[in-house]
């Protein structure tokens, strides 16, 4: 049987661009990987790392024209968001490699023997290794950011795996261009092309979580496709790793007296939260606690202002566009929910941005609003109006977990007043970063950020974002009683290579 193609197709119109190859089959993408696991050695010296990471954002920024110009026709999210996504890529290709330069990633630990503890202290030495040949899943939402050469893809070249990307489908073209890239930038270093590969279609991306030279898998996207290659990471002879982001509701809570003091402040912020990107980001607030008071109906009004004013956009792809207008409908049927700015289609390929708002009462019990409770994709949001703090308490503790958590606070608030602390620590088993005062669109690159959350806003506890992202692709290993002359340098004590490390208990530089 003939492959299937690979098209390259323009949301706004639906019209095919370009054939961009074919879909792989279990065989080519055994090849793909074999090449990637072959390469693993090369990636051995971290000067040679750092030196490809930055080589693959310069490559990357001086064809940035072409890839901009290739992401809009795929994705329709503009070049203005495009290229600061690009530069939100390059600049975390850097910060990896200075993260691999610097090096207490490694997590070096020496004891020496001590034979006067209880029980004796051996020799150990302890590093942490690269895992071996990653899978990563692309996303549809970010064509840079978190996909070729995203996040997944950077922190797993940083640890020492090679990677094999399982493209998505809003943008083969761009992926097949970005790939291209990083195999350039990865010649141009000395290292095999191998250690960047690349595949398309959905029975490539099952074939790839089950091949048995990957050893650990990186996605993000939908809950039920996550879910389902999560299970089958699990499943294998030899399950491994499976770091996913699957879906979150993003709550936001408003106090009264935050309200009271800055309504439509609030309610403007929100509304340019809700559809930024025409609410295709991951974080963005899809339920928003607000109190069922004169200040609150301030808020929505000021809300209301601002998301009449948005433009009509396109989603990435028609099914998504249809997932939006179905399940805006779905939530709208609903008793008791009223649309005071109406989201849903708008002509054949666009979408218009609205809201909805529900009595709190509604989502503190099981029932047919458990659907406002769970991540609508698109330019939406939910607005729960609650009478006292009890009906708040009561709907954060239906909550499932979250990439962010939000609580708007007034000028005394902030200071301590009130059960301002009371809500961060309801609000802080709930999701992975919590915000006080802002919004959570926009996820910075840097050492302290953590992008990610309980179930099932990720299938595991580790971030996608900022340094730490390199733990997920690493396992440790302890040398005892080791011959000097048989470790690691990493190990040795002289530090030939000048390696952060605690000795004995004492952190040394």
């Amino acid at each position: 049987m003939e492959a299937a193609p690979v098209w390259s197709v323009d949301p706004r119109s639906g019209k095919r661009r370009e054939r961009v190859g074919v879909e792989a089959s279990a065989g080519e993408v055994g090849v793909v990987v074999r090449a990637a696991w072959e390469a693993r050695g090369s990636l051995v010296d971290r000067g040679v790392r750092a030196g490809f990471l930055r080589g693959a954002a310069a490559l990357l920024e001086a064809s940035g024209d072409v890839l901009v110009e290739v992401a809009d026709a795929e994705t329709a999210l503009g070049g203005v968001r495009l290229r600061g996504e690009l530069a939100r890529t390059c600049y975390q290709l850097r910060a990896f490699a200075d993260v691999v330069e610097e090096g207490s990633f490694l997590g070096v630990i020496i004891d020496h023997p001590d034979a006067a503890a209880t029980p004796p202290v051996p020799d150990l030495r302890r590093f942490k290794v690269p895992l071996g040949v990653v899978a990563v899943y692309a996303a549809s939402n970010f064509p840079f950011a978190f996909s070729v050469a995203g996040g997944d893809t950077a922190s797993a070249l940083a640890a020492g795996c090679p990677v094999v990307v399982k493209a998505h489908p809003d943008h083969p073209g761009l992926s097949e261009r970005v790939a291209a890239v990083l195999r350039r930038a990865a010649v141009e270093r000395g290292l095999p092309a191998g250690v960047v590969g690349l595949v398309h279609g959905f029975e490539a991306g099952v074939a790839l979580v089950g091949h048995p030279l990957v050893a650990a898998a990186g996605f993000t996207g939908s809950v039920r496709g996550g879910r389902a290659l999560f299970d089958a990471a699990a499943a294998r002879p030899v399950p491994i790793p499976f770091h996913g982001e699957l879906g979150s509701l993003n709550p936001v809570v408003v106090t009264q007296a935050a309200a009271s003091e800055r309504a439509e402040e609030i309610g403007a912020g929100l509304a340019g939260s809700m559809t930024l990107g025409v609410g295709q980001f991951c974080v963005k607030p899809g339920l928003v606690l607000v109190p069922a008071s004169p200040e609150g109906d301030r808020l929505v009004e000021a809300l209301a202002g601002g998301v009449a004013r948005a433009a009509a956009g396109v989603l990435l792809d028609g099914r998504m566009r249809d997932n939006f207008v179905a399940g805006v409908a779905e939530r709208a049927a609903l008793a008791g929910v009223e649309c005071p700015v109406v989201p849903g289609g708008e002509g054949e390929r666009g979408v218009r941005a609205g809201f909805l708002t529900v009595p709190a009462g509604r989502l503190t019990e099981p029932g047919a609003h458990d659907v406002l409770l769970e991540e609508c994709f698109g330019p939406v949001t939910v607005v729960a109006r609650y009478g006292d703090p009890a009906e708040v308490d009561a709907v954060l503790a239906r909550l499932p977990g979250n990439l962010t958590a939000t609580v708007h606070l007034s000028a005394g608030e902030s200071e301590g007043q009130g059960r301002a602390g009371e809500l961060l620590a309801r609000l802080t088993p709930l999701a992975g970063r919590v915000l006080v005062n802002g919004w959570p669109t926009g996820v910075a690159v840097a050492p302290a950020q953590h992008h990610g959350g309980p179930y099932p806003a990720t299938t595991s506890t580790s971030t996608s974002v900022g340094a730490t992202a390199i733990e997920r692709w690493l396992r440790p290993v302890t040398y005892q009683h080791t011959p000097h002359a048989l470790l690691p340098p990493e190990l040795r004590d002289d530090n030939p290579l000048g390696l952060p490390r605690r000795v004995n208990g004492r952190l040394q530089h």
